[in-house]
C-alpha cells in the first residue's frame, strides 16, 4: 500500500483530505503530521522523518499564510515558506517521492488585465508573495520533478477564512465594508483536495508549476454579497477600495490565474466558485 504524507494536516487543505481520506484508504496510507510532529523548518526532522516513513507522496499543505503578519515577521514567513520547502522537496528526491507543493496567486503584482499563466512573470509585493515564491524557486531547484500548485483565496468549512470571518461578522454587524477594486478566484478547498488526490491518482505525471481555483474572477465585495445571500443574511455591504481599506500588505489589484494548463494534463475541470462556496455554506450552516 502506498503512503501518502500530508505536512499540515491540521490546516484547512490538510483538514478536507482527511476528510476524504476513507474513500481512497484501500490504496494509500494517510499520514497526517502537524508542526509538533514535523516541523517544516527542521531539515533533520524532515529527514528522519523521511528514514523513518518512506512516504510515496507528500503533500505540503503547509504554510505561513498571515499576509499582514509576514510583514512584521519576514524570518518566519520565509522559514516555513521557503526554506522548509526546499527541505521537503529534497527529501522527496532522495527517496524517490512524489512533491506536490501549495503555493498562491500572490506570486504576481496584479498589475495587468488578464489572466496569469504558469509562465509569466512573477513579482509578488509582499513578504509572504515573496516568501512563497521563494518556495517554488527552492523546490523545482532540489527536484524538478516536483509538481507546484498555485491557488487563491482558499476557504472552507475548516479553520480560519473569509467565509467563516464573513458569516460571523454577519451576525454581529448591520453592514460592513468590502474591498471591491481586487479581484481573485475564491477556491474551495475541498475541491483542491480532490484534484490533488486526482494527480497523485494520474498514471501520467506532469510536472512543474500548475494553477488552480474556482472560476470565473470576482471581486472581495461580490464574494462577500455571495456569502450573505447564501447564509441568508440581511447584512447591508458597502463597496470600498483598497485605499478606504489600508491593509500592512499589499494585495494584488487582478491575481486571476488561467487554468487551462491543469485541465489539459490532468483532465480537472475547475467549478464555479458559486456552486462551490454555496456548498461550503450548506454546510457550516448545517454545522451551526
Amino acid at each position: 500500500m502506498k503512503k501518502i504524507l500530508i505536512v499540515g494536516g491540521n490546516g484547512q487543505l490538510g483538514n478536507c483530505i482527511r476528510k476524504i481520506a476513507p474513500d481512497f484508504e484501500l490504496d494509500y496510507e494517510f499520514i497526517f503530521t502537524d508542526s509538533q510532529t514535523l516541523d517544516v523548518t527542521n531539515e533533520d526532522m524532515i529527514n528522519s522523518f523521511f528514514y523513518d516513513n518512506k512516504p510515496d507522496f507528500c503533500i505540503n499543505a503547509s504554510a505561513f499564510t498571515a499576509v499582514d503578519l509576514a510583514e512584521k515577521e519576514k524570518e518566519k514567513a520565509f522559514a516555513v515558506n521557503a526554506e522548509g520547502v526546499g527541505y521537503l522537496a529534497q527529501a522527496c528526491k532522495e527517496y524517490n517521492t512524489l512533491f506536490i507543493h501549495v503555493s498562491t496567486d500572490y506570486v504576481f503584482d496584479g498589475e495587468t488585465n488578464l489572466c496569469y499563466s504558469e509562465d509569466d512573470f512573477t513579482n509578488p509585493i509582499g513578504v509572504y508573495g515573496k516568501s512563497k515564491l521563494r518556495g517554488e524557486e527552492l523546490a523545482l531547484d532540489a527536484n524538478p520533478k516536483a509538481i507546484i500548485l498555485r491557488t487563491s483565496w482558499l476557504y472552507s468549512e475548516f479553520n480560519k477564512n473569509f467565509v467563516k470571518t464573513m458569516m460571523n461578522l454577519f451576525t454581529q454587524k448591520k453592514e460592513l465594508g468590502i474591498v471591491a477594486d481586487q479581484f481573485g478566484q475564491p477556491t474551495n478547498a475541498n475541491d483542491l483536495a480532490e484534484a490533488i488526490i486526482k494527480i497523485i491518482e494520474s498514471p501520467q505525471k506532469s510536472y512543474g508549476i500548475f494553477h488552480f481555483s474556482n472560476y470565473p474572477e470576482t471581486t472581495w465585495f461580490e464574494f462577500a454579497q455571495k456569502i450573505a445571500e447564501f447564509s441568508k443574511s440581511q447584512i447591508m455591504l458597502n463597496a470600498l477600495t483598497t485605499e478606504q481599506y489600508p491593509t500592512p500588505a499589499k494585495r494584488p489589484k487582478r491575481s486571476t490565474m488561467c487554468l487551462d494548463k491543469i485541465e489539459e494534463a490532468y483532465k480537472i475541470e475547475p467549478r464555479h466558485w458559486e456552486n462551490s462556496l454555496e456548498e461550503c455554506i450548506d454546510i457550516l450552516t448545517h454545522n451551526i
